[in-house]
């Protein structure tokens, strides 16, 4: 795709007129519209300026440059690079101080970078297939041999991932994410949602062996990332929703921090694993 094209869909995909794009990124509707017809060649500052002014994510705005000619302005660290090993350790400690509730990290995918301890209370019963080191956190989620058979309100937890990965998709197309939307699709039951007030908001009802667990997700992103891969990783915590699953995990945490400190681990390492260790994180009998 040439780089009018390409700016004029990311231009209208946002409802946005020339003049107001024009106006956000400092020039001239006319001079847009040239730009947008191939009659006027924008500079580099100006290409980066609109792709600020569309808000589009980092790797959008590196494409747009390539579309126009220019080299990429944002990095792509590794995860295990140097660069990013700092934004590694943040993560380590903010995974830790959620305990003793479970949190991960995922990517724009929901591809499972990091998790801690406490995710294992999650999956437990998941086969293995769904919990290699290409785990996928939604499908963990809806699929039948995932969290699907012990989730109590299926319906309307699917259709908020599912809203969730949708509106994403609209707002970045992805050819991956839109398969992603549509395998997961296939998983939900033919019954509608239930359409009751669901309260303040959507909650997982997770039936576990210590009790049924009432969570509300919250997401946390680095807001002013200017590297690739770090702008697109996600933190999701998963919260109670009631004292009961408030007692449930505080009881599971105090148990396993007297495990881990009677075995000499490191609290500063505490339950922290990576996509390739998260099948041995996940205790086959967790303490009672």
């Amino acid at each position: 795709m040439d780089f009018p094209q390409a700016l004029r869909e990311r231009r209208t995909r946002r409802r946005l007129s020339q003049l107001e794009l024009a106006d956000r990124a400092g020039t001239t509707q006319r001079h847009l519209s040239f730009i947008e017809t191939g009659r006027s060649t924008p500079g580099r500052d100006l290409v980066v300026r609109l792709a600020e002014s569309l808000e589009l994510p980092l790797r959008e705005r590196n494409d747009l440059l390539l579309s126009a000619g220019f080299a990429p302005a944002y990095p792509s660290g590794a995860l295990d690079g140097p660069e990013l090993a700092p934004v590694l350790d943040a993560l380590r400690h903010i995974l830790t101080g959620h305990l003793p509730c479970p949190a991960v990290v995922v990517d724009r995918y929901g591809e499972l970078v990091a998790a801690n301890a406490a995710f294992g209370l999650l999956t437990e019963g998941v086969p293995a297939e769904l919990l290699g080191p290409a785990a996928n956190v939604y499908r963990v989620a809806l699929h039948p041999q995932g969290l699907a058979p012990r989730i109590g309100n299926f319906a309307e937890w699917a259709q908020h991932v599912l809203t969730g990965l949708r509106r994403e998709a609209e707002r970045h197309p992805d050819e991956r994410l839109d398969a992603l939307h549509a395998e997961l699709r296939s998983y939900l039951p033919d019954r509608a949602p239930a359409t009751a007030p669901l309260g303040f908001a959507v909650p997982l009802e997770l039936h576990s062996r210590h009790g049924l667990l009432r969570l509300i997700t919250t997401i946390t992103t680095f807001a002013t990332a200017a590297d690739v891969t770090l702008a697109e990783l996600k933190l999701e915590a998963f919260l109670p929703a009631d004292r009961a699953t408030s007692a449930i995990l505080s009881k599971l945490g105090g148990a396993q921090r007297q495990g881990r400190r009677a075995g000499g681990a490191d609290p500063e390492d505490e339950g922290i694993h990576s996509r390739t260790s998260l099948m041995n994180s996940i205790p086959d009998n967790p303490q009672e």
